[in-house]
């Protein structure tokens, strides 16, 4: 055992894995398990934590490459990963970003980009860019949004960012649908963007690029706070578009947004207010036979959201 511990400096090793990113071996775990120092088993059950968690994010890092290795292996070396951000903001532009890495390559940490704080997504944005093979941005305006549908524009999207490449890939990887316009092979994976490394890459590349556009945005029409929420509807942003109506960025084809700007019936408003005016049961009750009462007198989209928030407010008594 004296041996052991000649052999041993807990200080040299503490200073060896100061950073959280050094990689824990577990010839070291084993041997500071058989130390008896105190300093030995704090450092001990401290590295030991780490390592699983090292051990728990390598296992997934694996299963996000599954799919690339198997196709590297294949011989397929430019696999393109695609993923669209920004479908439900009220204002600005939907982003796509595709990516191709050469093969081997691994980065962690790499997710699905709603799942990272903007610290995160901006370091991993810029490990993507220096790592990959290459990328390119699609980018569809609110004109065009308004113009196609959103659906369609997300899909546009993500056609522009694939086009954008320097060179066509020879596969591509997509979330949840398949691009039309491409003759070489894809594969669509549901919640792909959480699942798939390219994809997930993709959609971080996209939202750090969407982001730091909105953020521009800002600058040129201020007051509605796009720097912090980027377009999305939160309770900010709404009142902006109440006080100040929608701006040059704004989606006028989303119906929340003639919601938003007074341009439902009054009849409309009043059942709504109403709704979350109700505080049990019984006059959640007699506030929806009035709704249901009403459906000559509401329009479809109308009688939609109204149908809609009934729905929640149950989920909410209950």
């Amino acid at each position: 055992m004296q041996g052991t511990k000649k052999q041993l400096s807990l200080k040299d090793i503490q200073e060896k894995y100061a950073s959280n990113g050094t990689a824990v071996s577990p010839a070291i775990l084993r041997k500071l398990q058989r130390d008896p120092r105190a300093g030995a088993r704090t450092l001990y059950k401290i590295l030991a934590r780490r390592y699983e968690d090292q051990k728990k994010e390598r296992n997934r890092l694996d299963a996000m490459l599954h799919f690339e290795r198997l196709l590297w292996k294949a011989g397929v070396q430019h696999i393109a990963g695609v993923d669209e951000v920004g479908m439900g903001p009220l204002a600005g532009p939907v982003v796509a970003a595709a990516v191709v890495f050469p093969p081997g390559v691994e980065i962690e940490g790499i997710d699905d980009s709603k799942a990272l704080d903007e610290e995160t997504r901006i370091w991993l944005d810029t490990e993507i860019r220096a790592k990959a093979t290459s990328f390119a941005i699609g980018l569809v305006e609110v004109d065009e949004i308004d113009r196609l549908n959103i659906y369609h524009a997300g899909i546009r999207a993500m056609r522009l960012a694939l086009t954008n490449l320097p060179a066509p890939p020879q596969h591509i990887l997509v979330d949840s649908r398949t691009i039309p316009g491409f003759t070489q092979p894809q594969n669509s994976f549901d919640k792909g963007d959480g699942i798939n490394f390219s994809i997930a890459s993709a959609s971080i590349v996209a939202k750090v690029y969407r982001d730091r556009l909105m953020t521009e945005l800002d600058a040129q029409y201020p007051g509605y706070g796009f720097a912090s929420h980027k377009g999305y509807a939160t309770p900010e942003h709404q009142r902006a578009i109440r006080d100040l109506g929608p701006c040059p960025i704004h989606r006028r084809s989303f119906d929340y947004i003639r919601e938003l700007c007074g341009q439902y019936c009054d009849l409309y408003y009043s059942l709504k207010q109403e709704g979350y005016a109700s505080t049990s049961r019984a006059q959640l009750a007699t506030w929806e036979a009035t709704v249901k009462a009403a459906v000559g007198d509401l329009s479809l989209n109308e009688n939609k959201k109204l149908h809609l928030l009934a729905s929640r407010l149950w989920k909410r008594i209950s």
